[in-house]
């Protein structure tokens, strides 16, 4: 659990003092499992990508193991991340890559999407924790009812979205926004630097054995 740019030192100071049984618990952004196995001299390894609410217990955190894992080193490091909230164990690392981008980082998108709504709020002529309330209060009930309701949320929206209404009005603005395009934008841009990230680090590892 350190910074990318401390990776390579923490890894020297551990590399050969591990023992077999331990398995080691990464969540460093773009550290790939080869550069941890390599880095550490150690092949029982978890890369794994929790999110902030993880602090809350109310967590997701998509993780690998390296082959060297064994079952019990697997449920060893699947009680950990539970205990942060969620789990799902992916068998393609990619897909951790993946999950930094999206729910890693998922949460600075809806916190950016919280404080435009209590500005526009206090723009409307709240008062700032009276929006504040009001819009988190929504974010977190509306979530629920997606969770609970199983439907797409095309079709959530589509429920709520009365023709000629206040939703269609706003749905337009947003669309005429490109809001999917951008929230794509940004989850790329995000994909992209953890790949970054990741070739960085591998390259650290190859000198460091050079």
């Amino acid at each position: 659990a350190v910074k990318p740019q401390m990776l390579t030192r923490v890894m020297r100071e551990l590399a050969g003092k591990l023992q077999p049984e331990q398995v080691v618990v990464s969540i460093v952004a773009g550290a790939t499992l080869r550069t941890l196995v390599d880095g550490l001299r150690h092949g029982p390894v978890v890369r794994a990508m929790p999110n902030t609410p993880s602090q809350i217990r109310r967590g997701i955190t998509v993780w690998a193991a390296s082959e060297a894992c064994t079952g019990r080193q697997r449920d060893l490091a699947r009680a950990v991340l539970r205990a942060l909230g969620d789990e799902r164990q992916v068998a393609d690392e990619g897909f951790v890559a993946m999950a930094t981008a999206l729910s890693g980082t998922g949460p600075t998108y809806l916190f950016a999407v919280m404080e435009a709504l209590i500005d526009a709020g206090v723009h409307l002529g709240f008062p700032r924790e009276l929006a504040h309330d009001l819009v988190v209060e929504t974010l977190i009930g509306s979530a629920e009812y997606a969770k609970r309701s199983e439907l797409h949320p095309a079709q959530l929206r589509n429920a709520v979205t009365s023709p000629g209404g206040t939703s269609a009005a706003a749905i337009y603005e947003l669309e005429k926004g490109r809001i999917r395009t951008v929230f794509s934008d940004a989850v790329w841009a995000a994909y992209r630097r953890t790949l970054e990230l990741g070739d960085r680090l591998d390259a650290e590892v190859d000198r460091e054995r050079s």
